[in-house]
């Protein structure tokens, strides 16, 4: 094995070049000294065939439970943080029965056991896991696109254009983080806060403990997996009624107003709760790794929007005719109340026939999703003036560092020991993408209606946004959206075009999203000492093996699934609702088949919430004044607007009770354990999240295919979601809607 490079030992050569002092210094970034090693042992084997096959397995089953778990009721979000420590005692298996011999292959000297299960390979594993993740998961935009246009939209899109869009989607988002690595990876000041964890769980899982009384990590993880497995089967198949747990609407199972505020999953949930994991972490990820200080403030929003603002909008001043529609729902509404049908408004190319939405009439939002449409405004302000006034002189004087490249720290001296990846691998993917999507446009003319210049427009965005949102992000862990400016232009562009708007989104926007995510392994890498062609390689074929298998997936649900997606009330009781791509629908059809100047311009019902542009653009402003103001209160600045507005965001397809059951079991972890009982909430607490995480997708996944997918349903009372059936009924005079009283 070759001697370690440590950083604090500069040659006498190097001390006499630099006046005595040594040229690489630590990372001036506390957080990164204290946590990421200092060291590197270049002889390490990184892509063995350990790393290669149980790399490509954890990324084709991570991508696999992400997209199956998307078109659920309640979607799961698997992270890598699962593989990460279930591919550990695995590698270590292999390493202790493959066979050490060395093979020849036209040249090529291997062996399928080159040694002890090292920490290099255990990342790349995670890089290849990441790429499961980050196409599968929460930004599965291209997915939830594919699943409208032939879900919702009935298109007759051919399995080879779905194929490039998702995979020139991915491309793309890499070929832009290969343009801007050097800005947004190499430079000292660029340390992506959220690899620490990461890192933590790496030296945690391979560097030696003392001995510590209780269970190790990998014991317990086994252990609370098979609990969570084995629960499962109560709120997955056997007694769906906890996972929305409503107890007020028994108690007045004849009262509307009872119903719409105790309601879990069409009211505002007040008293309700999941016990189920997937409703607790659907939306905002997992509890148990959010900081406690983002916890209260995403718990203030919550209270202040779902317990103040709504209940007044609705019952008080009824605003936007409120009362005429579900105090919460995530469809779309006629002016009597009734579900807005989209066929009669649509051509047979998918445009919008203007004489008959004329004929058919305005379309309405249900209350809670209009208000939460304008905090959307509001926060993509907040977040910018927020970042603006508490970290702009950082990051003006940390992008300035970057683009000069004058500094360069231990973990960047230690990277020079590998060939670097010549700039031109990047730009030969990223122009062959584009390329392929300006075919596409052309090819496929009428199904995906972005003409080839809104495209070069979509790219040109991208380019644009990317460098400084990641700068925001890789120093302040924000990352500033832009998917409602993105859906506003092209909205105002290209009206009466929704599949365009939806395809608009995802070159203009997700490409960035997915290019901020390969940059933060990228980083990693860098941290954990990984050759850059090893990252180089493993990414590509992972997003490759992703953007195929995540598609596969998703094609083979749409066609075998029968009735995927009905959200009616005849389906409400379905596990196959697709809540967060009916969301996705309903923006195709307010921001691109409406568009936004019959909604929100001149005269439209909605123009109102215009104004929480601006006023998310002042709301930060006391806060950083205060700060100034009182430099010895250290709570101030931990006010964060943008953060407090996630309280109300994604809602829908969230509901209160997925947010309420969030805060609640986020508080118990990162309050009350990190609190009284630190040693367990140190050594457990990730683990805990992650066996969380798998035993209810193997379980999931095992309901569907052994139960549900032969026809064995279960139907009684304990199989409703929600035992509130007034919940979804309007208020207002006069308005008729099926199974509800008319006032």
């Amino acid at each position: 094995m070759a001697t370690k490079n440590h950083a604090d030992d500069p040659t006498d050569t190097e001390k006499a070049a630099n006046g005595g002092d040594p040229p690489y210094e630590r990372c001036p970034i506390e957080e990164v000294a204290l946590v990421v090693p200092e060291t590197d042992d270049p002889s390490l084997p990184v892509m063995t065939f350990r790393a290669w096959f149980l790399g490509i397995t954890s990324c084709v089953l991570l991508i696999f439970l992400n997209t199956f778990f998307t078109f659920r009721t309640q979607p799961l979000t698997i992270s890598a943080i699962l593989m990460q420590i279930l591919v550990l005692p695995i590698g270590r298996f292999m390493a202790a029965t493959l066979p050490t011999d060395q093979y020849n292959f036209l040249g090529w000297r291997f062996s399928l056991n080159p040694g002890p299960f090292n920490m290099k390979e255990h990342v790349i594993i995670t890089i290849f896991a990441n790429c499961g993740v980050s196409t599968g998961g929460g930004d599965a935009y291209s997915i939830g696109a594919i699943t409208v246009m032939k879900a919702y939209y009935k298109q007759s899109l051919t399995f080879l254009c779905a194929l490039l869009i998702v995979l020139t989607t991915q491309v793309l988002g890499y070929g832009w983080a290969g343009i801007l690595r050097r800005y947004l990876v190499d430079p000292v000041d660029m340390w992506w806060p959220a690899n620490l964890a990461q890192v933590s769980l790496f030296r945690a899982l391979h560097e030696k403990d003392h001995k510590t009384k209780g269970l190790s990590r990998m014991q317990f993880f086994l252990i609370a997996m098979g609990v969570s497995f084995l629960y499962y089967i109560l709120p997955g198949y056997l007694l769906m009624v906890l996972t929305f747990f409503s107890w007020v609407c028994w108690a007045w199972p004849h009262s509307i107003t009872a119903q719409q505020v105790g309601s879990a999953y069409h009211g505002l949930g007040i008293g309700a709760f999941s016990f189920d994991w997937a409703g607790i972490s659907a939306y905002h990820g997992s509890p148990l790794v959010t900081p406690w200080s983002s916890i209260v403030n995403v718990g203030i929003g919550f209270i202040m929007f779902i317990y103040i603002i709504v209940p007044i909008c609705y019952w008080k001043f009824n605003t936007f005719d409120a009362q005429k529609f579900p105090i919460f729902s995530n469809q779309l509404f006629t002016a009597t109340g009734q579900k807005y049908d989209t066929t009669k408004i649509l051509t047979k190319n998918y445009d919008l026939d203007i004489n008959a939405y004329n004929k058919y009439g305005k379309l309405y939002l249900s209350p809670l999703f209009a208000l939460s449409i304008g905090s959307g405004f509001a926060r993509f302000t907040a977040t910018l003036t927020h970042v603006a006034l508490f970290y702009g002189s950082d990051i003006l004087r940390q992008s300035k560092s970057a683009m000069n490249n004058v500094k360069l720290d231990v973990h960047g001296r230690l990277m020079k020991a590998y060939k670097q990846v010549p700039e031109w691998w990047f730009l030969i993917l990223l122009f062959g993408s584009i390329a392929l999507s300006l075919l596409m446009s052309f090819v496929w003319k009428t199904d995906v209606q972005l003409p080839w210049w809104g495209m070069i427009f979509a790219f040109a965005l991208a380019i644009i946004v990317t460098l400084p949102i990641g700068v925001i992000q890789a120093t302040t862990n924000q990352q500033p959206g832009y998917d409602i400016i993105a859906q506003f232009m092209i909205g105002y562009v290209l009206p009466g075009k929704p599949i365009a708007n939806l395809l608009f989104k995802i070159y203009g926007r997700i490409s960035t999203v997915h290019a901020l995510s390969f940059l933060s392994d990228l980083k990693l890498g860098q941290y954990m000492k990984i050759p850059p062609r090893c990252m180089y390689t493993a990414q590509l074929v992972g997003t490759i093996i992703s953007a195929i298998v995540n598609l596969g997936v998703a094609w083979w649900m749409l066609d075998n699934i029968k009735e995927l997606c009905m959200d009616d009330k005849a389906h409400h009781d379905s596990p196959w609702t697709c809540p967060k791509y009916r969301v996705t629908f309903d923006a195709s059809v307010i921001w691109g088949l409406i568009g936004p100047r019959r909604l929100f311009g001149p005269g439209g019902l909605y123009r109102n919430l215009v104004w929480l542009f601006l006023i998310g653009a002042v709301l930060p402003v006391p806060v950083w004044v205060l700060s100034k103001i009182f430099p010895d209160k250290k709570w101030i600045p931990l006010i964060n607007i943008p953060v407090i507005s996630y309280g109300f965001a994604g809602m829908p397809p969230a509901t209160p009770t997925n947010i309420s059951s969030w805060l609640i079991t986020g508080m118990i972890f990162n309050f009350f354990v990190f609190r009284y009982h630190k040693r367990w909430w140190q050594k457990y607490n990730y683990v805990l999240s992650a066996a969380l995480d798998a035993g209810t997708a193997f379980m999931g996944v095992l309901i569907f295919f052994a139960l549900q997918n032969a026809g064995h349903n279960l139907k009684w009372w304990g199989s409703e979601l929600d035992h509130c059936p007034l919940a979804t009924c309007p208020t207002a005079p006069g308005i008729v809607v099926d199974g509800c009283p008319v006032f």
